[in-house]
């Protein structure tokens, strides 16, 4: 098979993609574009590359049109097309399943910090990783990002409340993990929730 497809469809996306103001998340320009496979219509993997492409940019300028910020865009072109009322029912079911619940990438830095903070205070948290499967995590990042205004992980809920992540929030009441604890609420909204281990 030949890979003419596969660099025509890099061509066409490099020169008809949008272009962004920086920190303004608003489009300048957008052009029109179509994508052609050179190989016969049908069920090829070039005409399958071809139509993810096209749907995440879709999605792209979709999400960047209703003023989401560029991680969110991001998150959303990664989770590509799912079903938003069955992932949103995973999370409500999740959130609902333990006092506290962080959903976590293995991997990510805070993530491990937040673990590892949680066991000092002996607390007890429900851990739902979206890294295990991605195909099942991406969607719940992308969901959880637009319900809460931020896409960075961990996503930490104390008794269905979101309460940031690990260093950094969204405003006071949700400011994460680490200036709760120098407030001094982090472990008292664990204990009022039955979250600390005796």
């Amino acid at each position: 098979m030949s890979r003419l497809p596969i660099i025509l469809a890099f061509i066409l996306l490099a020169g008809n993609s949008w272009a962004f103001v920086p920190g303004s998340h608003s489009v300048v320009s957008r052009t029109t574009f179509q994508l052609h496979s050179i190989e016969p219509a049908g069920n090829s993997p070039v005409d399958a590359f071809i139509d993810d492409i096209k749907m995440r940019i879709s999605i792209a300028q979709e999400s960047n049109a209703s003023g989401a910020s560029g991680k969110q865009t991001l998150a959303s072109v990664i989770a590509g097309n799912y079903d938003e009322v069955a992932v949103e029912q995973i999370i409500d079911e999740a959130i609902a399943s333990a006092p506290c619940v962080m959903f976590t990438w293995e991997s990510s830095p805070s993530c491990k910090k937040a673990v590892e903070a949680f066991k000092t205070m002996n607390a007890d948290v429900k851990i739902v990783r979206m890294d295990d499967p991605w195909s099942e995590g991406n969607p719940m990042r992308a969901a959880l990002g637009k319900r809460v205004g931020r896409t960075s992980v961990p996503f930490i809920f104390i008794e269905g409340e979101y309460i940031g992540g690990f260093d950094g929030g969204i405003n006071d009441d949700a400011c994460g993990m680490v200036d709760m604890a120098f407030k001094g609420t982090l472990r008292s909204k664990l204990s009022d929730a039955g979250a600390v281990k005796n």
